[in-house]
This record gives C-alpha cells, sequence and structure tokens, in this order.
C-alpha cells in the first residue's frame, strides 16, 4: 500500500501545494527541506499574497523547473 506524505506549512500547519514548495525554494533555498504556504511567505517578505501567485506564473511562463 502506497502512502503519500503531506507537507505542511512550518508556521501555520497547513497543507501546501506543489507551487507553494516550488516558491519556498525560489526565495528561500533550493536545497531546503522546510516550507511555508504562500500567506505566511508574503508576511515574511512583507508582499501580498497575489504578489506571489503573479510571481509563479511568471516563474512557469519562463520555463523555471522548479514549477512544474
Amino acid at each position: 500500500m502506497k502512502t503519500t506524505k503531506i507537507t505542511l506549512c512550518r508556521k501555520c500547519r497547513s497543507p501546501l501545494t506543489p507551487d507553494e514548495m516550488a516558491m519556498t525554494k525560489k526565495l528561500i533555498n533550493r536545497g531546503t527541506e522546510v516550507f511555508y504556504c504562500l500567506d505566511c511567505l508574503a508576511q515574511a517578505f512583507d508582499v501580498e499574497r497575489a504578489d506571489l501567485e503573479r510571481k509563479i506564473l511568471e516563474f512557469k511562463e519562463s520555463g523555471c523547473t522548479l514549477f512544474q
């Protein structure tokens, strides 16, 4: 039986999407094993969540391999 590991935000403990995990790697460190949701990242970097969502789209469009 295969189990799926759910990764949680280090700060608020909400389940993370692959994009949130990729954004954490992009903003903090590619090798990190500690991840944050977009709301907690936005708070930490003093930006709006919508700003991060726009950046995710830009990274995807530019072909960044972190964002699949």
